[in-house]
């Protein structure tokens, strides 16, 4: 049986990111383009995020989710406007931030074990180090018997498991991650929704996830933040006061069926908007 306790300096760096992983946006305004091409994606925002906190993103489609969770992760540079991590300023990627996409965006010619043990091999760790944090972690996901396959022989929800699994074998301090569970049919993006809480349980990592679902949002977060209509900016910061640990039965409770209407007619409301500028 692997025994994740042998592995002493991923555990203790483990142990020293605990209480890491405050996000600062600072006036963010992030523009595409120039002159009369220029495109305004998001609009002066500003957003704290606590260490272990699990925030959810919405907004109507185009409304500038991607690119926000973009410039925290240092793919995209805020035209105005600072993004910091732990009071450090973003301005390229880093081990402290763990992605995972929409698409699984796993190299198709490694196995899944060596999937996951790239990042720690490219962060300097042994090959031993390395395969000791991919155990571990394709344990934690369910699918260390899966370690010889290749990426195409699991379905879409094994190849996420393994984008998240990757994800956190840096031990970010940050899990970002853009409507990971979209391209999954409805009983097994449950199913993945439950898991990833139980990860975040168990690691503390601070998580920001982007999706255009509202029940996700609800089921999932601690905070739901909701942005407008492009350009996009957050108008409302919606607290989910849902107990934890979350179960599907709670769809049924007052709490909510509030704020999901209440996440829903916000929602409505800037769809219409956005709709309404594409005809004028």
């Amino acid at each position: 049986m692997f025994n994740v306790h042998k592995f002493t300096n991923a555990e203790a760096r483990r142990q020293s990111d605990i209480g890491k992983g405050h996000i600062a946006v600072r006036d963010v305004s992030i523009t595409f383009g120039q002159s009369a091409a220029a495109h305004l994606a998001v609009d002066t925002t500003s957003i704290d995020i606590a260490p272990g906190e699990f925030v959810c993103i919405l907004g109507p489609s185009g409304c500038g989710k991607s690119t926000l969770l973009n410039a925290v992760a240092g793919y995209v540079a805020p035209t105005t406007g600072t993004v910091s991590v732990d009071e450090v300023v973003v301005d390229k990627p880093g081990p402290d931030r763990g992605m995972v996409f929409q698409q699984y965006s796993l190299l198709p010619w490694k196995t899944v074990y060596e999937n996951v043990a790239f990042g720690p091999k490219m962060a300097g760790a042994t090959r031993t180090e390395a395969g000791s944090v991919a155990n571990t972690f394709l344990n934690l996901v369910g699918l260390r018997k899966f370690g010889n396959r290749y990426p195409a022989e699991l379905s879409g929800g094994m190849q996420q498991r393994v984008g998240i699994a990757r994800a956190l074998a840096n031990y970010p301090s940050v899990l970002l991650m853009d409507e990971p569970f979209g391209a999954l049919d409805a009983q097994t993006r449950l199913v993945m929704q439950e898991s990833l809480l139980e990860i975040w349980r168990k690691f503390g990592t601070t998580v920001v996830f982007v999706t255009h679902d509202v029940d996700e949002a609800v089921f999932l977060a601690d905070r739901v933040l909701i942005m407008s209509a492009a350009p996009g900016r957050i108008i409302e910061d919606v607290e989910i006061k849902l107990p934890r640990p979350r179960n599907p039965d709670m769809a049924s409770t007052p709490t909510y069926v509030e704020a999901r209407q209440f996440c829903l007619d916000t929602i409505r409301a800037e769809s219409r908007k956005a709709f309404e500028a594409q005809n004028v």
